[in-house]
């Protein structure tokens, strides 16, 4: 029998009827047309996801009235005009074999869009936790207005084909903000002093979509468990109000977790948080309602999956960002090719901080396929050549990877004996991990690709010369900065690199020198050991922004750990057990420090460019050797060199 059987069973829930057990949730792309219809990207992404067996696919949000569009591209379904595009998506989605799910919503209060206009609206006029400005208070007519738009969307769903609507009360959007004392201090029927109160305005959104699309039409209702923020409402709080809504009309329950302003960003599942490390808010549900419940929370593995569904936490499990990953690891598990599935490092920097930090619509920092489905070369080139990749760090084993796949005859060279470039110290701190893995994975592919490989070999101007490459991708990294201080030459200083690989060993009182993501993570490192760290930094603050999951959890990790942390510093000399620094203008010391661990970062090495063009070879420069930066855009400029080249 298949190791996976229980996650390839069939499901029929109404006129549901799944082939398996595997949901692909909601999750926001950016990739809409500026008029909030469906574009040619937005059908790509999601045949992309189709073809890879997903028994539920359910949509990003769709707006279901003006008053809670989160941007003017967001799906919406709160008018004829949309239902064209709509169509082609459920088309789309069904010439796979998959099932689709339209998910209603409204953003109430937490809307930057529209609070930034005066025109968001939300229970009561409480700031947003987030964005800290104030909706106005909604009105009866505007209750009973948002309620019919629930309804007029889920028919307009029906209408238009999808299979199931699913109704968005979670992450702290306007139902959410209803069921919250933190946003809902409502004198009417529609607050109260205790959660079965506040749920009025939940059920009869719930009720009003059943009397629209009728009996047998599938209703999922996609709920925050819990609001995991203090003062919030608990899972055993939601306990006692979940059987309310099952008999408005829920036919399913998609058990996720956390609000706007949760800490820990925990909604965005950083590395900190293992794979599954939700799902017995899926058995919270099952204690207390009888209809199938999907758990979610950072799942990678169907194996994993598979567990929970047999153990009987849940009735199905939600892959979000895996399905951007891999959107074939299901049909890879099947075929017993695990190894070769791409896991998600949950690093969040395409998927998430991306659109949140206004940079584009959606991608994967391992994946660069995601997102880029319509522009995506298939291959094979029409004029191959060959091609070396300088660097075998994430950019050149991008770069190596799809130019091999384009059918480009590929060398790989690497000056170190090992490949990997920077993620192999990456992976060292507390959490990394993930990082190693894929870096470990990626390698694995470029040697089942037969891309040949020449370590421990330097390039250069000469052996470019004589042998005459057609096309280079300089993917050489940064160099390490070493500061200009005195004492820079004390044997008692080093940088992050040697710590982390371990050919130096940490000392007692260790100053750190440089607050970006190579100190930070250096000093969690550090302290993990157990060592006393201070860490300067010659910023006003960390060029690590707490907006985002993983730099919240290792600032709060620090801050845990005692770590103290100096701005607005510089290192002035290093002495012996002492350093002098310059805080705004004024000089210190600090004693004892018997290790002085340099992390100011990288400069790019792109050295080989005066050789390049002076011998009229074409290339490009990549990754870290451009301007270091992030996995993300090293992987992304790594992809699209290849794929120029195949143009």
């Amino acid at each position: 029998m298949n190791a996976l059987n229980h996650i390839w069973s069939p499901l029929t829930i109404k006129s549901l009827a799944l082939p398996n057990r595997v949901v692909m949730p909601p999750m926001g792309t950016n990739l809409g047309n500026s008029d909030g219809t469906v574009s040619a990207e937005t059908l790509a992404y999601l045949k992309r996801r189709a073809k890879g067996a997903p028994g539920l696919i359910v949509t990003e949000i769709a707006g279901v009235h003006p008053s809670g569009i989160l941007s003017p591209n967001q799906l919406g379904v709160y008018d004829d005009r949309f239902l064209p595009g709509l169509r082609k998506l459920v088309s789309t989605v069904h010439e796979t074999g998959s099932r689709i799910a339209l998910q209603i919503h409204h953003a109430g209060r937490e809307n930057f869009f529209l609070l930034s206009q005066g025109k968001a609206m939300g229970p009561s006029a409480i700031p947003s936790i987030v964005f800290r400005m104030t909706p106005r208070e909604m009105t009866p007519e505007d209750i009973q207005e948002i309620i019919s738009a629930f309804g007029a969307a889920a028919f307009r769903a029906q209408e238009t084909g999808f299979d199931a609507v699913e109704i968005h009360c979670a992450h702290g959007y306007l139902l959410t903000q209803f069921l919250s004392t933190l946003s809902n201090r409502r004198t009417d029927e529609y607050g109260g002093a205790t959660l079965k109160e506040r749920s009025r305005f939940v059920l009869e959104v719930i009720r009003e979509v059943r009397h629209r699309v009728g009996p047998d039409f599938p209703l999922s209702l996609r709920i925050s468990m819990e609001e995991s923020i203090r003062g919030g409402y608990t899972a055993e709080d939601m306990q006692g109000i979940l059987p309310d809504m099952v008999k408005a009309g829920a036919d399913i329950i998609h058990a996720s977790f956390g609000t706007h302003g949760s800490p820990a960003g925990i909604t965005q599942a950083p590395p900190e948080y293992g794979p599954g490390f939700k799902a017995w808010l899926a058995q919270k549900v099952k204690e207390v309602v009888a209809v199938p419940v999907i758990a979610v929370g950072r799942f990678t593995d169907p194996a994993q999956a598979d567990l929970v569904i047999k153990n009987g936490q849940a009735d199905l499990v939600a892959f979000g960002r895996q399905f951007l990953a891999d959107p074939d690891f299901l049909l890879k598990a099947r075929a017993g090719q695990s190894a070769d599935i791409r896991k998600c490092i949950a690093c969040n920097q395409g998927c998430i901080e991306r659109e949140m930090l206004g940079e584009g619509n959606i991608r994967c920092s391992i994946n660069p396929e995601t997102g880029q489905e319509t522009t995506y070369p298939l291959g094979p080139a029409k004029d191959p050549k060959e091609v070396w990749v300088i660097g075998a760090g994430p950019a050149g084993l991008i770069a190596a990877s799809e130019a091999a796949r384009l059918g480009h005859r590929v060398i790989l060279f690497e000056e170190e004996n090992d490949l990997g470039g920077q993620l192999r110290y990456a992976r060292k701190p507390p959490y990394k991990e993930g990082y190693g893995e894929w870096i470990d994975w990626q390698i694995g592919q470029i040697k089942k690709a037969g891309i040949a490989i020449r370590t421990a070999t330097t390039v250069t101007g000469k052996m470019l010369e004589e042998e005459r490459p057609q096309y280079v991708i300089v993917a050489t990294g940064g160099r390490k900065i070493i500061p200009e201080i005195p004492g820079i030459e004390r044997p008692k200083v080093c940088d992050a690199w040697q710590i982390l690989s371990g050919a130096v060993n940490a000392g007692e009182k260790i100053l750190v020198v440089g607050g970006g993501l190579i100190g930070l993570e250096t000093a969690d490192f550090l302290t993990e050991q157990g060592r006393e760290v201070t860490l300067i930094e010659i910023l006003k603050r960390s060029p690590v922004q707490k907006i985002t999951s993983h730099g919240y959890m290792v600032h709060t990790r620090l801050r845990e750990k005692k770590c103290r942390m100096v701005f607005s510093t510089t290192l002035k000399a290093i002495g012996e057990g002492k350093v002098e620094i310059e805080t705004d203008g004024q000089s210190a010391t600090l004693s004892p420090i018997d290790q002085v661990v340099l992390a100011v970062g990288l400069k790019p090495r792109d050295e080989l460019k005066e050789a390049l063009e002076t011998l009229k070879i074409p290339y490009v420069v990549v990754g870290d050797a451009r301007r270091p930066r992030r996995i993300f855009e090293a992987v992304e400029e790594g992809a699209r060199a290849a794929w120029e080249l195949s143009n």
